[in-house]
């Protein structure tokens, strides 16, 4: 059972939808493991990160849009989470992905923040997003500048401190129009 209003989304191999009370324990285990959460921010205690969980989903509810949970279509598997952040403070949205232990290096981050990203711009109206990353974080700006997105400045972050900001293509970079019909999105690129 979905806790927020979000749509279900799939890839090939993914199924991104609401996060659901079978959620909160792998995203715990993710939050409180430091070294993993760290450039996500890792929670020190069971409740704060609990109180995550619960963020992203009033998240939902207030912006009608957050991190979806991925979903393993063979396994059914939560793998992590993907999606559109925006909480106070934030400079705007951001485009943020994340893969709990186990589902690294199989390209799941990059199908989910693509489809996500896709969302963003074909049903939510975006057109521009960007990606906020902890220095040091060298495989989420490897995955940025694979999905297009390039560094833009750096920032103090209210939560995470200092932070880099790449910016992604915006949806006319992304997508093909087919001219022959009303200039609605034929294809992604």
């Amino acid at each position: 059972m979905s806790l927020t209003q979000a749509p279900i989304l799939e890839t090939e191999r993914l199924i991104l939808r609401g996060p659901e009370p079978r959620d909160v324990e792998p995203l715990i285990a993710f939050l409180l493991d430091e070294t993993r959460a760290a450039g996500f921010g890792a929670a020190p205690n069971r409740g704060e990160a609990w109180r995550w969980f619960a963020l992203n989903v009033g998240h939902w509810h207030i912006h009608g849009y957050g991190y979806f949970s991925i979903e393993m279509k063979d396994t059914g598997e939560t793998a992590g989470i993907s999606g559109i952040w925006n909480p106070e403070g934030w400079p705007e949205p951001e485009l943020g992905w994340v893969v709990f232990d186990g589902f690294e290096g199989k390209g799941i981050a990059h199908e989910a923040a693509d489809r996500a990203r896709r969302y963003a711009y074909q049903d939510l109206g975006f057109t521009t997003l960007t990606s906020n990353i902890v220095p040091g974080n060298t495989r989420s700006v490897a995955l940025a500048e694979r999905l297009g997105a390039w560094f833009e400045r750096e920032y103090e972050n209210i939560h995470m401190g200092h932070d880099l900001l790449y910016r992604h293509p915006g949806p006319g970079d992304l997508f093909e129009r087919d001219a022959d019909d009303d200039g609605s999105v034929e294809a992604y690129a």
